[in-house]
């Protein structure tokens, strides 16, 4: 059974940083794609970064190039997502996603089959 368990979620001052992990169990990494999305209540669901199955290197949203960096660690299949200058425009719940993706970015949420509980990010101004 695939379980994905998302942590590291808090409030943080725009411009700083935060530090997402996601445990994950059931799975190896080589052969899923897997990232992180994002969703504000009232919005879409929206992909911010995912390691492609393809290729292997993380794709990101245009929104945060620059500031935000996924990283694995594959002995203790965790994944990370460093956030740094934290925007306001940042704040959603954070889930962390798997899925047998066979094309680059994070672009439909629905083909991704597994996904953490969400963790919240909230970046004050």
């Amino acid at each position: 059974e695939v379980q994905l368990q998302a942590s590291g979620g808090g409030l943080v001052q725009a411009g700083g940083s935060l530090r997402l992990s996601c445990a994950a169990s059931g799975l190896s990494f080589a052969d899923y794609a897997i990232g992180w999305f994002r969703r504000v209540s009232w919005k879409e669901r929206e992909g911010v970064g995912c390691v492609s199955l393809l290729d292997g290197k993380p794709y990101y949203a245009d929104s945060v190039k620059g500031r935000f960096t996924i990283s694995t660690d594959n002995a203790r299949k965790t994944l990370y997502l460093q956030m740094n200058d934290l925007k306001p425009e940042d704040t959603a719940e954070y889930y962390c996603v798997a899925g047998r993706v066979w094309y680059s970015g994070c672009r439909y949420p629905h083909d991704y089959d597994y996904w953490g509980q969400g963790t919240q990010v909230t970046v004050s101004s």
